[in-house]
């Protein structure tokens, strides 16, 4: 027997995608690299075709950060375009109802 079979297979360890969300930036960064290394022409088909995959799924992942970081930023752009609306607009009274404020009766034309 080979003294290879016997022994225990290392354990395989959790791909670093799987272990921790990646920041858009840190997307970008394996991105060019990913793009580097493709230009320089030198790798092994196989290689080649192993970073084009992994470049397509970085590509995915920052796509979908970037909707989700756009969408964030709408929703807050419309909530501070409402509150600064209702800020503007001043309210009625029952007071100001009472004694005719802000009456259209009061213009003169």
């Amino acid at each position: 027997m080979h003294a290879g079979y016997n022994e225990a297979m290392p354990p395989k360890t959790p791909p670093a995608a799987a272990a921790a969300p990646m920041t858009f930036e840190k997307g970008l960064e394996q991105l060019e690299q990913i793009v580097r290394d493709l230009e320089r022409g030198d790798l092994a088909l196989e290689e080649s075709i192993a970073l084009f995959e992994r470049g397509v799924a970085l590509t995915e992942t920052c796509r979908k950060q970037l909707e989700d970081a756009e969408t964030r930023v709408e929703i807050l752009r419309t909530q501070s375009v409402t509150k600064l609306a209702d800020a503007s607009v001043p309210e009625e009274t029952a007071d100001d109802r009472a004694s005719g404020a802000n009456n259209d009766e009061d213009v003169p034309f």
